[in-house]
């Protein structure tokens, strides 16, 4: 039998697997900058490859600041799910099998605080869409101020604008459902 050949490249592919791999290490170094920060008990090559799986292969990118913003989204769409995914362990759906290291790492309070902190976004989003996307870039993609300016297309000023009133609004609306919740 002889083996089949392997699927053409087209550029588009090569330029995108060239740009993940621009990336890989600035992502995974944040990735490593959340879970010291205890956004996540995963680890960051586990966090990459998640939001790497998420952005998938039919996605083209401008450029590596481009990815990288996809990639915020897709490492807070992964935090949430792996957060949501938890809680519902934690109640009892979905038993099975679970390795005692990997269930003595989990910390409840990440969970809730993500959880907590995406509701709070999906408000703000409500209220003010780039100054919620400014956090999304910023919290989850590590983006600086100048990065996100360039990648939403606005001024550096308008980004800082947006990043203070979202610290603000944010800081309002988690202090209010903590002081509620206590």
């Amino acid at each position: 039998m002889k083996p089949s050949k392997p699927a053409e490249q087209t550029h588009e592919d090569l330029v995108a697997a060239k740009l993940i791999d621009e990336i890989y290490e600035r992502l995974r170094g944040y990735a490593a900058l959340c879970v010291r920060n205890g956004r996540s008990d995963q680890t960051p090559t586990s966090i990459v490859h998640d939001a790497i799986i998420r952005l998938g292969s039919d996605r083209r990118f401008e450029g590596p600041e481009h990815l990288f913003a996809c990639a915020a989204v897709a490492i807070r769409h992964a935090l949430v799910d792996r957060a949501r995914r938890r809680s519902t362990l934690k109640r009892g759906g979905g038993w099975s099998q679970e390795v005692l290291d990997e269930i003595a790492q989990v910390d409840p309070q990440v969970d809730a605080a993500i959880l907590e902190l995406d509701g709070a976004l999906e408000q703000l989003a409500n209220v003010d869409q780039r100054a919620a996307r400014v956090v999304e870039l910023r919290f989850f993609g590590g983006l600086t101020v100048e990065d996100v300016a360039e990648q939403l297309d606005i001024s550096r000023k308008t980004a800082c604008e947006d990043w203070a009133f979202a610290r603000a609004w944010l800081s309002r609306r988690l202090g209010a459902a903590s002081e509620g919740g206590a």
